[in-house]
């Protein structure tokens, strides 16, 4: 969601674009380039070239200086899809009304494998409150990944007179701003959650910290890891999603202030073999590459895999909180990071849909905890998902649900 952040101190954003900017003249290369530790001045001048129908570098400079804020909880305990970093409140009393309630949802598809443990998370948060009789009924439309049919949808939600709430998780961001638009003038309160919209009409937009601060984690552990000079590929898997695309605008911001070769960046369209293949491509083009930066972490093993199969150790490579990434890391004793986009996120929608009809504040842009899984905490959260999929996603929130383990097994 192109917005500004407000809210946001000053202070604490002006901090964060120097933070994140500071030297940028060094795209174009030191005058002595050496800094003692074997060059960089022949390195390639690497300049951001964004998308601007998503690049904003306020969003931007806001969302690396929520990495370190405190959460404030909105629930029982610490459970983080119930927490929000520096919340701004709104009021939601002109919505409140008496339950059980009819929540509705518009998903953008269930294609992949985050999206499918996000999925089962949401019913389980679901199941909870049809339990305890808050939510009577809750439908569901899939989308399959079709800006049409998600038009469709949402409208067919907005006219059925069924929907006490409506979430939705757009398939795209521009294309579906104009529909969300119309169900906001419907009178129902909208909730957009995961990916965003250019409108502020939803009552609230729930997401972890965003696409800018995961890009940059994953970035700057290259930077941190990856000698000078060192050829990085970039690998991204969809066009057009504001979440990803921001991702690589952080990235971009980050690698025009260091001194690595960012020799490509390859749409893999999220499958397992292109992505083995770009990346084979590409080590007999070069010669070698000596860091993987990668903008969603469903097919990190398999870019992992064209190493191996070149007879070549994996260099650093980022991935993201997928089970089979998370063990390949660990058994192969990989230099790796997991910047997270927490399918936890999927119970909280859920959950601020009952708040707003109960006529309680929720945050205007409901920043959830974004937290990477490094090298230290990489044992315990595999520890927490033993005996589940490959596929399953470590930080789903999912473990004192009622569906769990059944519906992620």
């Amino acid at each position: 969601m192109n917005r500004k952040n407000s809210w946001l101190r000053a202070a604490a954003m002006l901090l964060a674009a120097g933070l994140l900017v500071f030297g940028v003249a060094a795209c174009g290369g030191d005058d002595d380039g050496d800094d003692g530790d074997g060059g960089g001045a022949d390195v390639p001048a690497f300049a951001p070239d964004h998308n601007p129908d998503f690049f904003d570098e306020q969003e931007m400079n806001a969302q690396l200086a929520l990495r370190d804020v405190e959460p404030e909880d909105f629930g029982a305990g610490d459970n983080p899809w119930e927490q929000a970093l520096e919340p701004e409140l709104v009021d939601t009393s002109e919505y409140q009304t008496d339950g059980p309630y009819s929540i509705c949802f518009s998903n953008a598809s269930v294609d992949n494998p985050w999206r499918v443990v996000g999925w089962a998370t949401m019913q389980g948060q679901v199941q909870v409150y049809e339990d305890e009789g808050t939510i009577a009924n809750f439908q569901a439309l899939d989308a399959e990944a079709s800006d049409d049919k998600q038009i469709s949808d949402i409208r067919r939600l907005t006219n059925s007179g069924n929907c006490d709430a409506l979430i939705v998780s757009p398939n795209t961001t521009l294309t579906l701003t104009p529909a969300v638009e119309q169900a906001c003038e419907s009178g129902i309160p909208v909730i957009v959650f995961d990916r965003g919209v250019d409108t502020d009409c939803p009552v609230t937009f729930i997401k972890p910290i965003g696409g800018y601060a995961f890009g940059a984690d994953a970035a700057e552990f290259l930077v941190d890891n990856v000698d000078s000079g060192g050829k990085i590929l970039a690998l991204r898997i969809l066009p057009g999603v504001d979440v990803l695309e921001t991702r690589w605008s952080a990235a971009q911001e980050v690698f025009a202030d260091a001194e690595l070769e960012i020799v490509g960046d390859e749409q893999t369209e999220g499958d397992a073999a292109n992505t083995k293949q770009i990346v084979s491509d590409y080590l007999q083009t070069e010669g070698e590459l000596d860091g993987i930066w990668m903008d969603a972490g469903a097919t990190s093993v398999a870019a992992a895999e064209a190493f191996e199969d070149a007879g070549m150790e994996v260099p650093p490579i980022t991935g993201e909180d997928q089970h089979d990434f998370l063990q390949k890391w660990d058994q192969d004793g990989l230099t790796a990071i997991a910047p997270t986009y927490p399918t936890y996120q999927w119970r909280t929608p859920i959950i601020a849909a009952v708040r707003i009809l109960q006529g309680e504040e929720v945050p205007k842009e409901w920043n959830l905890p974004q937290p990477p899984i490094t090298e230290d905490d990489l044992g315990d959260r595999l520890a927490a998902i033993e005996g589940l999929p490959p596929l399953h996603y470590a930080l789903c929130g999912c473990e004192d649900l009622p569906n769990f383990p059944g519906s992620f097994e």
